[in-house]
């Protein structure tokens, strides 16, 4: 279950997902220097009109998609409150996939596995890309890039995962439908 999950914040400390037991919870792996980006706009919107009634946003940045996440802890959440004027939770950087990945990244990706990107500008470019690293690079549950949304319910099930080429509306409306 996702309570059973810790995870380090970028200054030390230790963040006990129990904590946010009857919230709803947004989780999603962020860059800084990536055409998604922009996204912490709508992100930071949703916290702050939905946070009072139940919304949780955990920002994890990772540096494993083109090397877009560079810079230190404090780097990235100074790049984040300066630009998108973000206040939800910024965690440490940290892997999402592979040897080194977050154990909640394990838990997270067994319950929702990699269901296509959705039409978008930079969809047949991630597409053309992954498949010629991998040819089963679309069967598997690997995060593919930055900006990949988990959502989990008041009971702490994840119930859907969004791409980065999700349209933000559509994520916004599924957080909308649990609280």
């Amino acid at each position: 279950m996702i309570y059973d999950y810790t995870i380090k914040t970028g200054k030390g400390g230790e963040l006990n997902l129990a904590d946010y037991k009857g919230k709803v919870i947004m989780v999603v792996n962020t860059a800084t220097g990536c055409g998604f980006t922009p996204q912490y706009e709508p992100i930071e919107k949703m916290y702050r009109d939905y946070h009072d009634q139940g919304l949780e946003i955990l920002d994890i940045p990772c540096n494993q998609f083109g090397g877009q996440a560079p810079g230190t802890d404090d780097e990235i959440h100074e790049f984040c409150t300066v630009h998108f004027n973000t206040t939800f939770p910024q965690v440490k950087k940290s892997d999402v996939n592979g040897e080194n990945e977050l154990p909640l990244y394990t838990y997270l990706k067994s319950q929702k596995g990699f269901e296509g990107f959705t039409e978008h500008p930079y969809k047949a470019l991630l597409e053309k890309m992954f498949s010629e690293a991998d040819p089963d690079w679309d069967k598997k549950p690997d995060i593919k890039w930055n900006f990949t949304k988990f959502i989990v319910d008041r009971e702490g099930n994840v119930v859907a995962r969004f791409e980065p080429t999700a349209d933000m509306a559509e994520v916004e409306a599924c957080v909308k439908s649990l609280l």
